[in-house]
């Protein structure tokens, strides 16, 4: 009898190191469930869902709608993010809330929408960003979100250790996602980097498949892995 393919939810799927991602798992033949505030631009591969990872009960009527009762995710990767620049003097209360709101509380309540339909085996994979280990100036609040994301990877990992389930993040460092591209300062950046260049999504794409995979990172749990071609060494 055959078994039925693994299951990856992806958060931030409509574009960037979502879609790569949503991409990636469908190429290695997994199912596919695409999370995005906006109708993600997936493949028609993809179990695409409209859902704000604001909003715990809104993910869990996502994922309702798509997966049948009894359905297992085997994976879940926490992408959607957003990166608005702050100062001390910059930032404001509806700013700090958005972004904490999306990129800390969102991995929270996706990991707990998705909980229900984990078991032992099921992995986690949460984005952090460099800006978690180094200063990035105008970046006061992102750094400060994507550093809570480290930490809670290692405390993810810890209590879900017992029922088998691995979480483990990645920092990226530069990559070409239109985001990134819109700032206007890739080219520059690329050449302060020791490799010569920003990474590609698809490149930190295959990262979140292989920390989801059994086969070679069965031993790995609480780690956050840094992709910056040498730009953040630690």
């Amino acid at each position: 009898m055959n078994q039925p393919p693994r299951t990856a939810v992806v958060t931030g799927a409509s574009s960037g190191m979502g879609l790569a991602t949503a991409t990636a798992f469908r190429t290695e033949g997994w199912r596919v469930v695409g999370i995005d505030v906006a109708a993600p631009a997936v493949d028609d591969g993809v179990l695409s869902v409209v859902a704000d990872v604001r909003s715990r009960d809104d993910v869990a009527r996502a994922l309702d709608e798509v997966l049948a009762p009894g359905d297992r995710i085997d994976a879940v990767a926490n992408i959607a993010g957003v990166y608005p620049p702050t100062t001390l003097e910059s930032y404001d209360e509806a700013t700090y809330r958005r972004i904490f709101d999306i990129n800390v509380l969102g991995v929270v309540n996706v990991v707990a929408a998705a909980r229900p339909r984990m078991g032992e085996g099921a992995t986690v994979v949460n984005f952090a960003s460099v800006d978690a280990f180094t200063v990035s100036p105008g970046q006061l609040l992102y750094g400060a979100s994507k550093a809570a994301v480290v930490m809670l990877t290692k405390s993810l990992a810890l209590e879900l250790a017992p029922a088998g389930i691995r979480v483990n993040g990645i920092a990226p460092g530069w990559v070409a996602t239109p985001g990134n591209a819109a700032t206007g300062r890739m080219e520059a950046a690329a050449s302060g980097i020791p490799l010569g260049r920003v990474a590609q999504p698809g490149e930190i794409a295959r990262w979140t498949v292989l920390l989801s995979s059994p086969d070679t990172t069965a031993f790995m749990t609480g780690e956050t892995v840094v992709l910056s071609g040498g730009d953040v060494i630690r």
